[in-house]
């Protein structure tokens, strides 16, 4: 019969025994910006109770200048957008980098990015392949004076799936040579060899750096991540574990710390503004039409 300790993975081992870390530290580097990814469970708390102030709260708590949520919307029907997007941006200045065509949801299959500053150049929703629908949000903006890409996704519950989605994800990546975060729940708890994730190797980073963040009452399994090409784009990843957000959902925050200062042009001062700027540009993905203002 063989033990708990030839059967389940290092990381799982350390959360039972409280032994897992709550950051981690890549590089050295000075971070000037952090980035953040929340599966908000539909505002509704591990106490069963739906409210969405609360959610607003731990993401002022978590204080980044740019946040992906997922489950931002509701599930079925009209799939009407769960936060007050005006209060949210009187709290934390975050507003959204992109508004669907319906009018009512607030993300793109629960999707949601919201930044501080920037200048948004372009947004594109994806949908992902799979047996349920999945969809990730691609955004260019320039933040800080560095032209950066986000990808934003929730990927599915089974693992086939989710090889297609990283597969689909990463030939998003490959036709703009530009510094890219990928991060969201990409619902994958291995971190070995039958890992979903290994396909993003090796242009996506790091890979390995396991912090649980579910269940978040005992976190155990890693399922929300945050990764970047390069990777030396993240000097360090923290899973945000505070008393409110581990009531507020059932899956903890994670954030990340980046250095942009060697990526800006040389003598270039960092120049800032809302993140929803300019004149409305239609972008067009799978036959579904989006503005970006």
């Amino acid at each position: 019969m063989l033990n708990r300790s030839q059967t389940l993975p290092k990381h799982i081992l350390a959360a039972l025994r409280k032994e897992a870390p709550r950051c981690i530290h890549l590089h050295n580097n000075e971070p000037c910006t952090t980035i953040a990814s929340y599966n908000i469970h539909k505002c509704v708390g591990t106490d069963g109770r739906f409210d969405p102030a609360r959610t607003a709260e731990v993401i002022s708590e978590i204080d980044a200048d740019v946040i992906a949520l997922q489950e931002a919307d509701e599930r079925l029907g009209d799939r009407q957008g769960l936060l007050n997007l005006d209060a949210l941006k009187r709290e934390t200045d975050l507003v959204p980098v992109h508004f669907p065509a319906n009018g009512r949801s607030h993300g793109w299959h629960g999707n949601l990015i919201l930044a501080r500053r920037g200048a948004v150049e372009e947004v594109r929703p994806v949908r992902l392949p799979g047996l349920e629908p999945r969809g990730a949000l691609i955004v260019d903006l320039e933040l800080k004076g560095v032209s950066l890409r986000i990808i934003a996704a929730h990927l599915g519950l089974f693992r086939r799936s989710r090889s297609l989605q990283t597969t689909a994800l990463l030939d998003a990546t490959n036709t703009v040579l530009r510094p890219t975060i990928l991060l969201g729940d990409f619902n994958e708890w291995r971190v070995k060899t039958r890992s979903s994730l290994l396909t993003l190797l090796p242009h996506f980073g790091p890979v390995h750096a396991v912090l649980p963040s579910f269940p978040s009452r005992f976190p155990l399994l890693a399922l929300d991540r945050i990764l970047a090409r390069p990777q030396q784009l993240i000097s360090s990843i923290e899973v945000h574990q505070t008393p409110l957000a581990r009531v507020a959902s059932d899956h903890l925050p994670v954030k990340a710390r980046l250095n942009l200062e060697g990526l800006r042009p040389a003598n270039m001062e960092p120049q800032f503004a809302e993140p929803v700027m300019g004149q409305p540009q239609p972008v067009e993905a799978d036959g579904v039409l989006n503005t970006v203002t």
